[in-house]
């Protein structure tokens, strides 16, 4: 059972959401725990986002991509399997980096949520003053 097909892996990463991805030469066939990303990923919008890297570099119907994808919500979890598909593509073909990195697909959101802190309901929100 020894097959010659060369397997590319990544992790991408957006707010709490990690997705380790790997890509393999084949048809165009593209599953996220498991399950097509159209029914994993709620919104065609957020499917889309999730293999746009593929089509900025021609690639949607060469390449096979599984992701298991772990934490945040589903908009965080499509751009970080998006985050991962680029840098296994980079990994695939170096020359692809240009053109990945000019659509902005290699380049990791570091928003991150802010922690809540003490003596006050959230992150920057402050109890009502009073002056008397």
């Amino acid at each position: 059972m020894s097959t010659d097909t060369t397997v590319f892996t990544a992790t991408g990463r957006r707010k709490t959401a990690t997705a380790r991805v790997r890509i393999t030469g084949g048809t165009g066939k593209l599953t996220a725990n498991g399950r097509e990303f159209d029914t994993h990923f709620s919104h065609e919008d957020f499917s889309k986002q999730a293999y746009a890297p593929l089509l900025t570099v021609d690639m949607r119907d060469k390449i096979d991509v599984t992701a298991n994808v772990r934490g945040g919500g589903v908009a965080g979890q499509a751009v970080a399997v998006a985050h991962g598909i680029a840098r296994a593509l980079q990994k695939l073909d170096p020359e692809l980096r240009a053109a990945l990195k000019k659509a902005g697909h290699l380049t990791r959101d570091p928003r991150e949520k802010e922690r809540k802190k003490p003596g006050q309901p959230g992150a920057r929100k402050r109890f009502q003053f009073s002056k008397r």
